[in-house]
Protein backbone atom coordinates (compact mmCIF):
# COMPACT_ATOMS: atom_id res chain seq x y z
CA UNK A 1 0.00 0.00 0.00
CA UNK A 2 1.59 3.66 -0.53
CA UNK A 3 2.07 5.68 1.59
CA UNK A 4 -0.19 9.15 1.50
CA UNK A 5 0.98 12.72 1.69
CA UNK A 6 0.65 14.84 4.09
CA UNK A 7 -2.68 16.48 2.45
CA UNK A 8 -3.97 13.25 1.35
CA UNK A 9 -4.01 11.49 4.67
CA UNK A 10 -6.14 14.96 5.63
CA UNK A 11 -8.34 14.10 3.22
CA UNK A 12 -9.00 10.53 4.10
CA UNK A 13 -9.08 11.50 8.13
CA UNK A 14 -12.23 13.45 7.07
CA UNK A 15 -13.21 10.03 4.93
CA UNK A 16 -13.07 7.90 7.62
CA UNK A 17 -14.81 10.04 10.02
CA UNK A 18 -17.90 10.95 7.94
CA UNK A 19 -18.10 7.90 6.17
CA UNK A 20 -18.96 9.52 2.75
CA UNK A 21 -18.63 12.82 1.73
CA UNK A 22 -18.84 15.43 -1.07
CA UNK A 23 -15.91 17.61 -1.79
CA UNK A 24 -17.80 20.65 -0.50
CA UNK A 25 -18.21 18.84 2.87
CA UNK A 26 -14.74 17.59 2.85
CA UNK A 27 -13.67 20.88 2.40
CA UNK A 28 -15.61 22.52 5.37
CA UNK A 29 -13.85 19.97 7.90
CA UNK A 30 -10.50 21.46 7.24
CA UNK A 31 -9.46 24.07 9.82
CA UNK A 32 -8.41 27.40 8.46
CA UNK A 33 -6.79 28.58 6.25
CA UNK A 34 -9.23 26.11 3.89
CA UNK A 35 -7.50 24.98 0.76
CA UNK A 36 -9.19 25.69 -2.49
CA UNK A 37 -12.06 23.48 -3.35
CA UNK A 38 -9.70 22.90 -7.28
CA UNK A 39 -7.11 21.49 -4.93
CA UNK A 40 -8.88 19.05 -2.89
CA UNK A 41 -11.11 18.28 -5.72
CA UNK A 42 -7.85 17.24 -7.59
CA UNK A 43 -6.83 15.50 -4.62
CA UNK A 44 -9.42 13.06 -4.40
CA UNK A 45 -9.62 12.21 -7.98
CA UNK A 46 -5.50 11.46 -7.20
CA UNK A 47 -6.98 9.40 -4.01
CA UNK A 48 -9.40 7.69 -6.29
CA UNK A 49 -6.45 6.72 -8.78
CA UNK A 50 -4.61 5.63 -5.89
CA UNK A 51 -7.44 3.60 -4.94
CA UNK A 52 -7.92 4.69 -1.61
CA UNK A 53 -11.29 5.96 -2.12
CA UNK A 54 -14.57 5.22 -4.59
CA UNK A 55 -17.84 7.18 -5.86
CA UNK A 56 -21.00 7.22 -6.30
CA UNK A 57 -22.04 9.46 -9.25
CA UNK A 58 -25.51 11.86 -8.54
CA UNK A 59 -25.36 13.29 -12.02
CA UNK A 60 -22.53 15.29 -12.42
CA UNK A 61 -21.51 15.27 -8.69
CA UNK A 62 -19.87 12.60 -6.71
CA UNK A 63 -19.96 11.38 -3.02
CA UNK A 64 -16.54 9.81 -2.09
CA UNK A 65 -16.01 6.72 0.67
CA UNK A 66 -13.13 5.41 1.53
CA UNK A 67 -12.45 1.88 0.49
CA UNK A 68 -9.28 1.37 3.03
CA UNK A 69 -10.11 1.23 5.97
CA UNK A 70 -8.16 3.55 9.01
CA UNK A 71 -7.07 -0.02 10.66
CA UNK A 72 -5.67 -1.06 7.37
CA UNK A 73 -3.45 1.88 6.49
CA UNK A 74 -3.23 2.49 10.30
CA UNK A 75 -1.18 -0.94 10.19
CA UNK A 76 0.59 -0.34 7.32
CA UNK A 77 1.73 3.30 8.66
CA UNK A 78 2.76 1.71 11.69
CA UNK A 79 4.79 -1.09 10.16
CA UNK A 80 6.59 1.05 7.72
CA UNK A 81 7.83 3.48 11.20
CA UNK A 82 8.33 -0.06 12.60
CA UNK A 83 11.04 -0.83 10.02
CA UNK A 84 12.33 2.33 9.35
CA UNK A 85 13.30 3.79 12.72
CA UNK A 86 13.28 0.58 14.97
CA UNK A 87 14.43 -2.72 13.56
CA UNK A 88 10.92 -4.26 13.29
CA UNK A 89 11.19 -4.31 16.87
CA UNK A 90 7.84 -3.74 18.90
CA UNK A 91 9.97 -3.57 22.11
CA UNK A 92 12.24 -0.76 20.88
CA UNK A 93 9.29 1.08 20.09
CA UNK A 94 7.51 0.78 23.02
CA UNK A 95 10.56 1.83 24.70
CA UNK A 96 11.15 4.72 23.03
CA UNK A 97 8.02 6.12 23.34
CA UNK A 98 8.17 5.21 27.32
CA UNK A 99 11.43 7.17 27.32
CA UNK A 100 10.37 10.06 25.39
CA UNK A 101 6.72 10.81 26.36
CA UNK A 102 7.47 9.93 29.92
CA UNK A 103 4.79 7.49 29.76
CA UNK A 104 3.87 6.35 33.42
CA UNK A 105 4.49 2.91 34.53
CA UNK A 106 0.04 3.00 36.05
CA UNK A 107 -0.13 3.94 31.51
CA UNK A 108 2.24 1.04 30.79
CA UNK A 109 0.15 -1.19 32.79
CA UNK A 110 -2.57 -0.07 30.78
CA UNK A 111 -0.96 -1.16 27.40
CA UNK A 112 0.14 -4.16 28.58
CA UNK A 113 -3.53 -5.12 30.06
CA UNK A 114 -5.23 -4.19 26.67
CA UNK A 115 -2.77 -6.26 24.64
CA UNK A 116 -3.55 -9.11 26.77
CA UNK A 117 -7.32 -8.95 26.11
CA UNK A 118 -6.53 -8.51 22.97
CA UNK A 119 -5.08 -11.86 22.56
CA UNK A 120 -7.99 -13.34 24.64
Amino acid sequence: MQKLAKREEQIMQVLWELEKAFVKEILEAFPAPKPHYNTISTMVRILEDKGFIGHNAFGKTHQYFPVITKEEYQKTAVGDVLGKYFDNSYSKMVTYFAQEENISEDELADIIKMIKNKKS
